[in-house]
């Protein structure tokens, strides 16, 4: 299995080992477009993989900071009780680099950048560059894809 992300279309697609499509979703990128440096709030490009899946077992709209469960979960009423909160839902990907010094390593290291692939409200639009860096997905679309996906799975973020 592999996964592509397009930022340019908004959009990952999911392949199998056949290279077959399995499935599509849409998804949403950074605000502030595509890079690799620390505290850019860009989305990073290239190869990475999947270095650890986190959420299992975990309510739908499980809330997490800092990728451990809050305890708390996602409702409306408890966004509008924390409002300007970044909403990390459901499941985390946590991406890796694979490409030093592009991705990976130095001031460009997508795993220290804590770049991952989340769930968000679905309040949130889809189709159109909002994170702060991450790739979000609704929380129904993340679980899907988490249960599809093993740690190590190869993800291509492309321009």
């Amino acid at each position: 299995m592999k996964l592509s992300v397009s930022v340019a279309m908004q959009t990952m697609s999911l392949y199998g080992d056949a290279g077959q499509l399995l499935a599509e979703y849409p998804v949403s990128t950074a605000l502030n477009g595509v890079g690799e440096a620390k505290n850019s709030g860009k989305t990073p490009r290239g190869a990475h993989y999947i270095r650890a899946k986190v959420g299992e077992g975990l309510p739908i709209n499980a809330v997490f900071v800092g990728r451990r469960f809050t305890g708390e979960l996602y409702t409306p009423s408890l966004a509008a009780n924390c409002p300007g909160r970044d909403w990390i839902l459901g499941r985390i990907l946590w991406l890796s680099g694979c490409e030093s010094g592009k991705n990976r390593l130095g001031n460009v290291d997508t795993m220290q950048r804590y770049i991952y692939i989340h769930g968000t409200p679905d309040s949130e639009p889809m189709g159109i560059p909002l994170s702060h860096g991450c790739i979000r997905m609704r929380c129904l679309d993340v679980a899907e894809l988490f249960s599809k996906v093993p740690a190590g799975t190869s993800v291509n973020i492309l321009e």
